[in-house]
């Protein structure tokens, strides 16, 4: 028994992938995505973490230390970096610090004050 060819415009060869190229796409973009909202999310606590830590150490440093090098010591021990160190009347200490974000390039940023 011959088999029939097809009727014009109704050849379905190679449908199922495109369909398989076309899935394998959307689930890296979706992949990627929750990768770096992923990142986003653990620098932002990290950040928060550092500064916290940060303003903690200054404020308990003890009379004539200086506050802001020992929250900065504090900082980068959490993977930070100190933007700005205030020490405010009373010995409260408020610190920015930064944490880079590995895979989008740029920093998250968290504020934090500790003291009276």
């Amino acid at each position: 028994m011959k088999r029939r060819p097809a009727p014009a415009g109704r050849r379905d060869e190679g449908f199922a992938t495109v369909l398989a190229v076309a899935v394998l796409g959307v689930l890296l973009a979706v992949t990627g995505s929750a990768l770096l909202v992923a990142a986003a999310a653990t620098a932002r606590h990290r950040a928060a973490t550092a500064a916290d830590l940060s303003a903690l150490a200054g404020a308990g440093a003890p009379l004539g230390a200086d506050a802001c090098a020992l929250a900065a010591r504090v900082a980068a021990d959490n993977g930070a970096a100190v933007a700005t160190c205030d020490q405010e009347a009373g010995g409260a200490v408020r610190v920015t610090v930064s944490v880079p974000v590995p895979l989008l390039g740029r920093a998250v940023t968290a504020v934090a004050r500790a003291g009276r």
